[in-house]
């Protein structure tokens, strides 16, 4: 019966890890995904110093090691990765929820700090201050991929407005003109992504805490069985 019980905890702990390992994984391409389509570190450098993308690789790649960790642990029964297991998933969690609350807190401080930098960003890419070469591409960027133009309207950019801003009939005296700005094309993105990352993150806290649940009752059977520390 012993013997049964901690074989059905193995194979939970294991499919746990599994979902902690795909979490990870997804975590870690949205990170590649954010360093090569969002670079904006001259059009945002309040935001760019946080290194949002280098943050997410660094959580999957976390995320990833640690489920592994715990997935040895209960195949090789073994009490010291167990408890690795248990204390470093602990402490991603109280993280991730640290930061969820901080990002809830200071929403607002934020958004002024996009508004300020894009402000700065579009002086800049007008040529009036610094390199506007750089700035200019990123604009460019930004402005085909979010499908807009400015900070508020084309009328941001005066006299000469940049073709990333064309919405049709671009070489001809009828131009037509992207007239929804940036900012508000990307509050509106984090808008509509919140519920989605709000479920996505109360659902990896539960999955560990599912993992922490399996390890530590392992963990307890382990040591009731006298077993613990072999490899």
């Amino acid at each position: 019966m012993a013997q049964g019980c901690l074989k059905c905890l193995k194979y939970t702990m294991c499919f746990a890890n599994f979902l902690c390992f795909m979490c990870g994984v997804a975590v870690l391409s949205f990170g590649v995904y954010m360093m090569v389509n969002f670079r904006m570190a001259a059009l945002t450098p309040t935001l760019a110093s946080f290194n949002l993308a280098n943050m997410l690789l660094i959580s999957g790649i976390v995320i990833t090691c640690v489920s592994f960790l715990g997935f040895l642990g209960a195949l090789k029964e073994n009490r010291c990765l167990l408890l690795t297991f248990f204390l470093l998933l602990f402490l991603l969690m109280l993280v991730e929820l640290t930061a969820a609350c901080l990002l809830l807190m200071y929403e607002g401080e934020i958004g002024e700090m996009v508004k300020e930098d894009l402000n700065k960003g579009l002086e800049k890419a007008k040529g009036k201050t610094g390199n506007s070469t750089a700035v200019m591409s990123e604009w460019d960027l930004v402005q085909v991929k979010l499908d807009c133009c400015g900070v508020y309207n084309r009328t941001d950019w005066g006299d000469k407005v940049p073709d990333s801003c064309c919405l049709k009939n671009c070489n001809s005296t009828n131009v037509q003109y992207k007239e929804k700005g940036c900012l508000a094309t990307l509050q509106n993105f984090f808008e509509e992504n919140f519920l989605t990352t709000g479920i996505s993150v109360i659902v990896l806290c539960i999955i560990e805490v599912l993992g922490m649940c399996f390890a530590m009752t392992l963990f307890c059977h382990i040591s009731r069985s006298g077993l613990g520390y072999k490899l």
